[in-house]
């Protein structure tokens, strides 16, 4: 780039426009480069074509800069400071904090950008949706918000106005660590977006995954903005596959932005230590990006970069229409380029990404002097700062909604037109669960053709028997080979990366979505999972009602079906982290059979704001439930299939495999004239102990749980998919007590087996079973197993002589 040329042509925009030098001037810490203002000129003149005001919108360049200035006035109080002087007065040392706290640096970072995003909708006159990646930046979208008066009701009620005490409150609950009554944060603000944040729609505290979800999020004519983080971008790989899946067709007009400040925690980015922003750039080219270096110090060069860059994607879109070029698109990418912390004392070191200053300002006096010099930078005056928002209060000028109340934040779905379930007689003929999910969701799709669907495939669709919905929905390539289920407008994202595949999925929150995974690997999106799991509940607990319909994630090719692929193919553990979280909101299902797997799977879909983890064979087993049962076992969670509950010895399933052992345990039983019951409980979540009354409105009742799980039972035996001793603790209700309970499930045992091997090998065979319920229902297990399969149970002879089912 020419630079002398860039001085020249701004030397001359400075000279001939007042108005115009008066803005590029700069204002506090904001400074505009001589670039942003030969871009900001050119913006100014496309606007004042199709009609705007030029000196309207100078006054709202400069209102912006009066803007950021004020918000990264608050935001460094929020860290320090207990009091604020409105008049901008110096503290003393008796007004900080014992133990600042924040992520100050990267919160500065985000002020100009955020307010550009601002400045970019007031200049089109359209609300964009936004994700930020680095939520610890809260403090700057708060600060923001209040100073625009874009707020939630809650921060609204304790942040009313811009008065000494308001904004003193507001700067005292950041960090409060106060609790409530409930035992919950008193504080409406967090140290991460949270539900109370105007606009937030995730809490950004598992970095990397907005990079992942912000191509799949807007729909068609939306536009989207997505503040990334360069620290981010060594964490989590996958963001460069984005101009892969965008189409015009059924994507809305987005522009990523990563803040790059250059430092992470405690030193700097890969990113710059690989080569800096030169070479960052080459490599968003090499991947299919348009990228453009800005100024990520200056809230114009946002705006500008947002516009542009719209811009920039809607002529990519047009030029495909005409046939000019193909897919994929290259996406306009804005790389901010900026120091950590710019704007405070501290900028550019390791500290600026926590507390900036060298120490405490309630106890160093150089930090307080710090502290007061860095604030009488950035403060505005009121009657300023006033002038500076009214320019920004547009809204109903401009007839669009404020930005609190983007298309994504308040996303609503209407209830899906619920197709039948694909029933199956119940005569014991071989059928696999997953072809019956396959089968559902595809009913379930063609009822509802203006949802947006998308699966999220990172193995093999056709491997785990989905593919009837791979023939509808095909694979999303630029490229199709025409022998091959691919298509360009496909609804299948493929990539052998699980939080790709599952963040597609999540971000899809105006359609309807499934993911299939292998159990083992699935678990590598449990952070993805888990922060829609945390914002959804605190929704929920908020008062809102998450608009999104609940998400079916299937763990197929699951721990009991993959003994010849080796331990590392053998795993649980996604299934017993989720049944960790709350229950109303994180459910765990385990379907007994292909009738059960499809009324479950559908029933998901009655439902918002859950993630629902279905672990379901693919291999064929016999079809045992009626469709009556598998509604039943849906609407309850759990179902006696056999004998009468209230008899003395009582086995319970939990897994399909664990049902057909169960079974054979049971009809042993039955030959010995022995009486038990079997239940099958398929959502255990729904009878554990509630942790509080929003899990408790989503138990079993008493009378159902006395029903099939009563007291009297004097022996009880659980068989199940997980690790046994998850289960009991997750089931404490059901737990008679050592004596009278116990669990057989996966005790880490596995290598190259067969099923009925690795079965053996964790001691959950039916045998096992039936020993297991001899020993608690103190009864001579000889009396009910052979002499040859005892020497088996107790090592005299090889294990592999306990015969599997149907020998």
């Amino acid at each position: 780039m020419d630079t002398s040329h860039i001085a020249d042509q701004a030397s001359r925009l400075r000279a001939s426009d007042v108005d115009f030098a008066a803005w590029a001037a700069g204002l506090g810490v904001i400074v505009h480069q001589d670039l942003t203002q030969v871009r900001i000129a050119q913006l100014l003149d496309k606007l004042v074509a199709k009609g705007q005001s030029r000196s309207l919108l100078l006054e709202r360049l400069k209102a912006a800069d009066r803007l950021a200035n004020a918000a990264m006035w608050l935001v460094v109080h929020a860290t320090y400071a207990k009091r604020v002087d409105i008049n901008g007065e110096p503290l003393t040392a008796a007004d900080f904090k014992a133990d600042p706290q924040g992520h100050t640096g990267g919160s500065l970072n985000m002020v100009p950008a955020y307010v550009g995003y601002m400045l970019a909708n007031l200049f089109s006159g359209d609300t964009r949706s936004w994700l930020m990646e680095q939520g610890h930046c809260v403090s700057a979208i708060d600060s923001v918000n209040l100073l625009l008066g874009n707020q939630k009701t809650r921060h609204a009620a304790a942040y009313p106005d811009w008065s000494d005490e308001s904004l003193s409150r507001f700067v005292q609950d950041f960090y409060s660590y106060e609790l409530n009554n409930e035992g919950k944060p008193a504080s409406p603000l967090g140290s991460h977006l949270n539900v109370n944040t105007a606009g937030a729609v995730s809490e950004g505290g598992y970095l990397g995954f907005t990079a992942l979800q912000y191509v799949h999020a807007s729909e068609k004519n939306e536009r989207l903005v997505a503040f990334l983080s360069d620290g981010a971008f060594e964490e989590q790989r996958g963001s460069d596959w984005a101009p892969l899946w965008w189409r015009a067709e059924d994507n809305g007009w987005v522009v990523p932005i990563m803040i790059a400040n250059g430092r992470r925690i405690d030193q700097r980015t890969t990113l710059m230590l690989q080569g800096g922003i030169e070479w960052f750039a080459k490599h968003l080219e090499h991947q299919g990006f348009e990228p453009s270096v800005i100024d990520g110090q200056d809230p114009a060069a946002f705006a500008w970069g947002i516009l542009v860059g719209e811009q920039w994607l809607e002529d990519e879109a047009a030029a495909i229409q005409r046939g000019d070029r193909s897919y994929p698109a290259r996406l306009p990418y804005l790389v901010a380029e900026s120091s950590k912390g710019y704007g405070f004392s501290g900028a550019g070191t390791n500290r600026a990404h926590g507390t900036p200053l060298p120490a405490n300002p309630a106890k160093d006096a150089e930090s307080l002097r710090l502290f007061n010099e860095g604030a009488a930078r950035l403060w505005q005056s009121p009657d300023d700062l006033k002038q500076a928002v009214a320019s920004f209060a547009q809204h109903q000028a401009q007839n669009r909604p404020q930005e609190k109340d983007h298309p994504l934040a308040v996303r609503k779905v209407a209830n899906p037109v619920m197709p039948e379930a694909p029933w199956i007689p119940a005569d014991l003929r071989l059928h696999s669960p997953m072809t019956s999910v396959d089968v559902a969701f595809c009913a379930l799709i063609k009822e509802n053709p203006k949802l947006r669907a998308r699966v999220g495939n990172p193995d093999e669709m056709s491997s785990n028997n989905m593919g009837l919905t791979l023939a509808k929905l095909k694979h999303r390539v630029a490229s199709p080979e025409f022998s091959q289920d691919e298509a360009l407008d496909g609804g299948v994202i493929t990539a052998l990366n699980e939080e790709a595949v599952v963040s597609a999925v999540l971000a899809n929150r105006g359609g309807l979505n499934l993911a299939v995974s292998y159990e083992a690997f699935s678990v590598k999106m449990l952070g993805a999972l888990r922060q829609e799991i945390i914002f959804s509940r605190h929704q929920m607990e908020g008062g809102e009602q998450p608009g999104w319909r609940s998400v079916a994630i299937i763990s197929s090719s699951h721990l009991w079906e993959n003994g010849k692929n080796e331990q590392s193919h053998q795993d649980s553990t996604l299934a017993e982290a989720l049944l960790g979280e709350m229950s109303d909101v994180a459910r765990v299902i385990f379907p007994a059979d292909a009738n059960s797997a499809g009324a479950a799977l559908l029933a998901v879909y009655q439902h918002r704001g859950q993630i629902a983890n279905l672990v379901v064979p693919k291999r064929a087993l016999p079809s045992y439930l009626t469709a009556e049962q598998a509604i039943q076992l849906s609407k309850d969670g759990a179902i006696c299939v056999e004998g009468d509950p209230q008899a003395a010895l009582q086995l319970v399933a939990v897994g399909a495999y664990q049902l057909q052992q169960a079974l054979k345990a049971w009809q042993r039983l039955q030959e010995k004239g022995v009486e038990a019951s079997l239940v099958y409980l398929q959502e255990p979540g729904r009878f554990r102990m509630p942790r509080d009354s929003y899990e408790a409105a989503w138990q079993a009742s008493d009378e159902l749980c006395n029903q099939l799980f009563p007291t009297s039972v004097q022996a009880r035996v659980f068989l199940t998919h997980t690790r046994p001793e998850v289960l009991l603790g997750h089931l404490r209700p059901l737990d008679l007590g050592v004596e009278k309970t116990a669990a057989l499930g996966y005790i880490n045992r596995g290598g190259t087996l067969d099923v009925h091997g690795l079965l053996l090998a964790n001691r959950c065979s039916w045998a096992h079973l039936l020993a297991k319920l001899a020993e608690l229902a103190k009864q001579d297990a000889n009396q009910w197993l052979s002499k040859d399969e005892m020497a088996a149970l107790n090592g005299e002879r090889p294990l592999t002589e306990l015969l599997p089912l149907g020998r």
